[in-house]
């Protein structure tokens, strides 16, 4: 729940309201008065006696939403007409669409795109597939492929459901790195009809974004499909997230003139992001490291572990900690959370080493307030927009995947995503670099093309070219 008013919960409210006197100006104070934030407002229709009014506002929530209609409503002489919720209209009809790109506009654009000129590509193509990737959509086209089961922070809620996130998923490929993108939502949550399903789709996509699938469920969709394809196959929710992570933790670490070798670094979370931005950091050098669940530290000691688990505990915690997250943050110099909501407060922060870099990235409901965080922490990172250095997977997998077209790439590997890292935190110049300042956002234009470069240098040099047939 937002603890501010957001735009994620604005509300345009027509009504009707007399003519003259202080009309308006009672409206801004209404919504003011209420808690709300008044964004717009637009007088849609003017007569003699009454005026039609647009007021846009932001709430905290549907309920806080509500109150402030209710305090309009209670303006003497306003008149209620309609209610918009404008996220809710944003998404009327979903928010993406095909378009062609060729002109459809006679007889002989008909005869190319379609029958009969299209049946000569259609033999090129049956005489050397690769010819696939230069003469159809599949070298710009990637399937976000999700079984619905761990939506956002919202868990297992299905594909119906999942579908709008998808379709966000696939607006910001376009927006960000030109890639065409398409939901993918099953209806299963079987790995191996999930495995099947994809790679009887995947010829016609240049890669596979994985997106919301539980773990552990995810780590062997993973595995499966990449030993299957001869396409990259990305999770977003583990390989984006390390990304970003390890971006960001580099930049904090200078701010703090401190190196990742010799950092002590506790983690809160196992699971499918958890588990890759551990293997991301220790790849990067980091040495000490101790992860804690729900039941708290993983060690070699517990009698639960699962393959995941066992490897953690066989990598990090050399000492064998066995307490709780409390006790493993005390005398850390970064803790990394994605696990769950306020598991840390405050003199959990104190408790940390000189200058301590906090990144809470359970969303919407951080690991530690950040407010409180900031008290004691150098620099603290959120996965919120309200707050600075969000840490965003939309700053990596545009540019990850454009990068992996362009290369006509058939893997990921794990040199790609620390070029990615690293070109991402690049982007941050040592001017610009502060405590508020770990990581770009994510419209600044050099995030995209720089991380592509760096992916595409790693899988084999320059994009290949595209000649006519």
């Amino acid at each position: 729940m937002a603890t501010v008013p957001s735009v994620s919960y604005s509300i345009t409210v027509r009504l009707e309201v007399p003519a003259g006197g202080k009309a308006v100006s009672l409206l801004t104070h209404a919504v003011e008065s209420a808690g709300g934030v008044v964004t717009a407002l637009d007088v849609t229709n003017a007569g003699h006696e009454k005026l039609r009014i647009d007021v846009t506002c932001a709430a905290r929530d549907t309920d806080h939403a509500q109150a402030i209609v209710d305090q309009l409503e209670a303006v003497e002489g306003v008149v209620i007409h309609k209610v918009s919720d404008r996220t809710f209209l944003m998404h009327l009809g979903g928010k993406i669409e095909m378009k062609s790109k060729v002109p459809l506009r006679n007889r002989d654009e008909l005869s190319m795109a379609y029958t009969p000129g299209v049946a000569r590509v259609s033999m090129a193509i049956a005489r050397n597939k690769e010819d696939a990737r230069r003469l159809t959509i599949k070298r710009n086209t990637v399937a976000v492929v999700t079984d619905g089961s761990a939506v956002l922070g919202l868990g297992n809620i299905g594909p119906e459901a999942a579908l709008p996130v998808m379709e966000g998923k696939a607006a910001l490929f376009k927006r960000f790195a030109g890639i065409d993108a398409w939901p993918i939502c099953l209806d299963t949550q079987d790995v191996d009809e999930i495995v099947r399903t994809v790679q009887v789709i995947a010829p016609g996509f240049g890669g596979i974004n994985l997106e919301d699938i539980g773990a552990p469920r995810c780590f062997e969709v993973e595995r499966r499909l990449r030993e299957l394809l001869d396409i990259p196959v990305f999770h977003d929710d583990q390989h984006g997230t390390a990304i970003c992570v390890l971006a960001a933790l580099t930049n904090a670490l200078r701010v703090v003139d401190k190196s990742i070798e010799t950092v002590k670094i506790t983690m809160a979370g196992a699971g499918a992001a958890g588990n890759a931005v551990l293997r991301l950091l220790l790849a990067a050098g980091a040495r000490n490291v101790v992860v804690c669940d729900y039941l708290g530290a993983v060690h070699k000691g517990r009698d639960d572990l699962d393959e995941s688990l066992r490897w953690i505990a066989d990598h990090t915690n050399a000492e064998g900690y066995a307490g709780d997250l409390r006790g493993a943050v005390k005398g850390a110099d970064v803790f990394v959370g994605v696990s769950a909501p306020g598991i840390l407060n405050g003199d959990d922060i104190a408790a940390m080493a000189d200058d301590p870099v906090v990144f809470a990235l359970a969303n919407p409901e951080p690991e530690v307030s950040p407010d409180e965080a900031r008290e004691h922490a150098a620099v603290v990172a959120t996965g919120r927009s309200d707050y600075p250095n969000q840490i965003n997977n939309v700053l990596a997998f545009p540019g990850v995947f454009r990068g992996l077209l362009d290369a006509q790439a058939t893997e990921v590997t794990q040199e790609m995503l620390l070029a990615a890292a690293g070109a991402l935190a690049a982007v941050v110049t040592p001017e610009e670099l502060g405590p508020n300042y770990i990581i770009p956002s994510v419209f600044h234009p050099d995030v995209a093309t720089a991380v592509a470069a760096a992916v595409r240098e790693s899988a084999g040099g320059r994009a290949r070219g595209f000649t006519e047939a």
